[in-house]
């Protein structure tokens, strides 16, 4: 049996009403990717798409190829970014609506609650330098959690809908964000028994180091030696299990303390903030021990470079190509390979995340590279 490999998905590919207001008319992940430049030397910019070229999710032909290419990869299926934004708000609904509401693509999909605030830096770099404003935060109440689950009953209860467990996979990206969560969740595990599902399978999203204490939540100087106690502060709040992320770890590691501190502080600032990581060594150090407990999912990183985004206030990765990644992808499946082959999970980082360099469609510069790493490193692992 396969790993179940679970690419995360960014619907922001169509323009709606709010993003015509607030980025300029007709705007979409594109419109960043299309205008993206060389930042330094060597730096690979722009990413141009290939086969799909500059797709509108609002067309099914879009979604069949996109599923198609990934069923060809060995990918599970599609977690859909879901952008509810509190009292029955949500923005980029429209793709993931179509999918459930007319069964194509019969390709598996599940959620990721993206319960972060958008403000004026969320998708544009122009706005970078400006000093940050909401223009639309997250709202979180008793009641509301109750018409949210509602609304996404139909979903779970679709034959293509993920399960781990016999239970449809809800992950969350921000969980500390929640307020009291073990209260949020026992209320939809409640929800779901009441309407005839077994549970939720809940996934928080978190990382396995960080510039802030993960009892306090204070700055500190990015603690790298405690994986574990990341991990534990998310599952003991309820959830069920983890989605982990190595690159601030990775990050950290390969430039030392210092230097990731006066990266974070000059991002404060008008100073330039950019620190660059070669990504095989980065790689070296994204995993670690814990990835391999049974309720961690690890994430698989093929490449990152958000300047498309936010311009020279970033940190990608370079020298990425799909030979490393196949690498990574190996080395991510030799770490979950002695678990039960339910939860032999690998999220995807992601489907087709341009914006933030980080996708694996096919592109001009390498074709289908990213997909064929993803199915060769599969086809070792099954020798």
């Amino acid at each position: 049996m396969n790993p179940r490999i679970i690419a995360l998905y960014l619907p922001q590919y169509h323009p709606i009403p709010e993003n015509d207001e607030w980025w300029g008319k007709g705007f979409t992940e594109w419109t960043n990717v299309a205008k993206a430049k060389p930042l330094f030397y060597g730096h690979y910019q722009p990413h141009i798409p290939a086969d799909l070229g500059f797709y509108d999710l609002r067309l099914p032909e879009v979604r069949e190829q996109q599923a198609q290419l990934a069923r060809e990869a060995g990918i599970e299926g599609f977690c859909y970014y879901h952008y509810w934004f509190g009292n029955g708000k949500q923005l980029l609904e429209r793709p993931f609506n179509e999918v459930l509401q007319s069964g194509k693509p019969d390709f598996p999909f599940c959620l990721c609650w993206a319960n972060h605030d958008w403000t004026n830096k969320t998708w544009i770099k122009e706005k970078s330098t400006k000093r940050d404003s909401m223009i639309m935060k997250m709202e979180y109440s008793f009641e509301d959690h109750i018409a949210h689950f509602h609304a996404l009953l139909p979903a779970f209860k679709d034959k293509r809908y993920i399960k781990v467990d016999g239970k449809p996979i809800f992950a969350v990206w921000a969980p500390r964000d929640i307020p009291d969560v073990e209260g949020f969740i026992s209320l939809w595990q409640k929800l779901a028994q009441e309407n005839g599902l077994p549970g939720i399978h809940f996934i928080g999203y978190t990382v396995n180091a960080s510039g802030k204490s993960v009892s306090s939540n204070k700055a500190t100087l990015w603690d790298t030696e405690h994986a574990a106690d990341y991990y534990k502060d998310i599952l003991n709040k309820g959830f069920d299990a983890v989605i982990s992320s190595g690159l601030a770890r990775a990050q950290s590691l390969c430039h030392g303390k210092l230097k990731m501190l006066y990266y974070y502080m000059a991002g404060q600032t008008f100073l330039p903030a950019t620190i660059r990581t070669d990504y095989a060594k980065a790689m070296r150090h994204y995993y670690v021990e814990e990835d391999s407990w049974e309720n961690v999912y690890p994430t698989l990183l093929p490449q990152w470079d958000r300047t498309p985004r936010a311009g020279i206030k970033t940190d990608p990765l370079v020298n990425s190509t799909p030979e490393k990644f196949q690498e990574t992808v190996k080395n991510a499946i030799k770490l979950i390979k002695d678990k039960q082959p339910e939860h032999q999970i690998l999220f995807l980082k992601a489907w087709n995340e341009w914006g933030e360099g980080n996708y694996v469609e096919p592109d001009l510069k390498f074709g289908h590279g990213w997909l064929d790493a993803i199915k060769n490193a599969l086809a070792e692992c099954n020798r």
